[in-house]
């Protein structure tokens, strides 16, 4: 039976109340007065329930939809502005106990170069994404308790906190690492980390425990409720998604709502982040058994619908995509995009001589290039990292979230972090992009005190001082 509340993984992700989900919306989601009726609530920004965002994911009117999708953009720029938060991963290693059939980590896979970084190779490989200007890291490994035990994560961290280059100093490490103890999440907590990053992949159990056939991830249970021992472990942030294609896209877009809803009604805090990866090319992995692929025009919906459902969660976009799938999405609610992004081993030092990556990369830009483009199509390249080193977390952001407050020092700590990588990192013809937008956000920050003191700053910024934040 279906409990939003219990902590029980088939409860939460109820797998009838899903089925019966989609039976009921297929007839409302042809009724254009019920999809009016919840476009209508969806401009409140207060989000909708699962059934009403399904109706909307199974609506094909045209001009409703493109009403939708201009509810999901205006939704997102009360919000969060039209700041986009910038982020690289870092693999770490890509040994895997696991036998996920869609992922070339499996350990069965003999077609893929096995490598796990010292931490001198580490110290590089950040140094490398300093030196590109960038603030905020996704750790990434592989599930493997004899070559990335907890220990080796928390040293990595400790590692890459401790690196100061020239201008550049990661401010912000989020982690993606395999469902754990309340214990571990605790030690991650105390490693000052920000985000706990875990893909559901597929909450069909019976697709999940086919596609993860063994090692520790075969545990659908354990997996799925990883989210309610991170939080109970300490860590308010957490950022959830599914690998869209895997599944019935249906099933797997009412189970992420189901599970964001499970974390709202159970601990106050729905989640910080929402991914929306599509399945992609990799080695070892044959698409043709993945018929559930889904296409740019769905991929769009199911963003616009995501921004409209779950209003205050970031929403990621990694290099999965392409540039033009990238600037679709965009326009539809998209707040968090990954540049200059390399999914090898020690990919951002050396240019890999063998096949160490997880899947391939579509938007090969360097991060750069990505901020010049943002900037030209009028987006605010964010390096923020403030809310997370002022305590901004969890019940304390969602509520200046939902209220629209967060965009009161969002604004102005976009335009400090931006122009610190200009005057760091940019070419000059990002440079000039990125200032005239600079100078025109600037002027549209609505409190005239933090007006003055971001005037101010920035011209610190161009004297050599750093790290401003409000």
């Amino acid at each position: 039976m279906y409990n939003s509340k219990s902590k029980n993984a088939v409860e939460f992700i109820c797998h009838e109340e899903i089925l019966n989900t989609i039976e009921r919306v297929s007839k409302a989601s042809k009724n254009a007065d019920r999809i009016k009726e919840i476009l209508e609530k969806a401009k409140e920004c207060k989000g909708l329930d699962y059934e009403a965002a399904a109706t909307l994911l199974m609506c094909e009117d045209e001009d409703l939809l493109s009403e939708m999708y201009d509810i999901a953009m205006d939704i997102k720029r009360k919000i969060y502005g039209n700041r986009i938060v910038m982020f690289a991963p870092l693999y770490l290693s890509n040994y895997c106990v696991n036998g996920c059939r869609y992922c070339p980590y499996h350990y069965g896979n003999c077609h893929i170069a096995r490598k796990k970084l010292t931490q001198e190779e580490i110290r590089r490989e950040v140094i490398a994404l300093q030196d590109m200007g960038h603030k905020r890291l996704a750790l990434e490994t592989g599930e493997d308790p004899k070559n990335s035990p907890i220990e080796y994560v928390l040293e990595s961290i400790k590692t890459i906190y401790g690196i100061h280059h020239k201008n550049g100093a990661i401010r912000r490490v989020n982690v993606n690492i395999a469902a754990t103890t309340v214990e571990n999440y605790r030690k991650l907590k105390e490693a000052g980390i920000g985000t706990y990053i875990l893909f559901q992949e597929t909450y069909d159990k019976e697709r999940y425990e086919y596609l993860h056939p063994t090692g520790p991830k075969h545990n659908y249970a354990y997996h799925t409720e990883a989210m309610d021992r991170a939080m109970e472990g300490g860590i308010d942030d957490v950022g959830i998604g599914v690998l869209f294609g895997l599944s019935d896209y249906r099933y797997d877009f009412i189970g992420l709502l189901m599970h964001a809803k499970h974390l709202e009604d159970t601990f106050g805090v729905g989640p910080h982040t929402i991914s929306v990866p599509r399945i992609r090319p990799a080695a070892d992995v044959d698409l043709n058994e993945y018929p559930n692929a889904i296409d740019d025009k769905l991929f769009r919906k199911i963003v616009a619908i995501l921004r409209i459902a779950v209003p205050y969660t970031g929403l990621i976009i990694s290099t999965r995509e392409s540039e033009e799938s990238r600037a679709d999405v965009l326009k539809v609610g998209v707040s968090q995009i990954s540049g200059g992004s390399s999914t090898s081993v020690g990919g951002y030092v050396e240019k890999e001589k063998e096949n160490s990556s997880q899947f391939e990369v579509n938007d090969t830009r360097s991060l750069d290039e990505i901020v010049g483009w943002l900037a030209k199509l009028g987006y605010m390249p964010s390096f923020c990292t403030a809310c997370y080193r002022e305590g901004r977390t969890g019940d304390r952001f969602m509520q200046l979230a939902k209220t629209g407050q967060i965009g009161n020092v969002c604004q102005a700590n976009a335009i400090m972090t931006l122009k610190e990588y200009l005057e760091d990192y940019a070419s000059d013809k990002t440079k000039k992009l990125a200032e005239a937008l600079i100078e025109k956000e600037t002027a549209d920050i609505p409190n005239e005190k933090v007006k003055a003191l971001v005037i101010e700053h920035l011209k610190d910024l161009g004297d050599g001082k750093r790290d401003f934040r409000f």
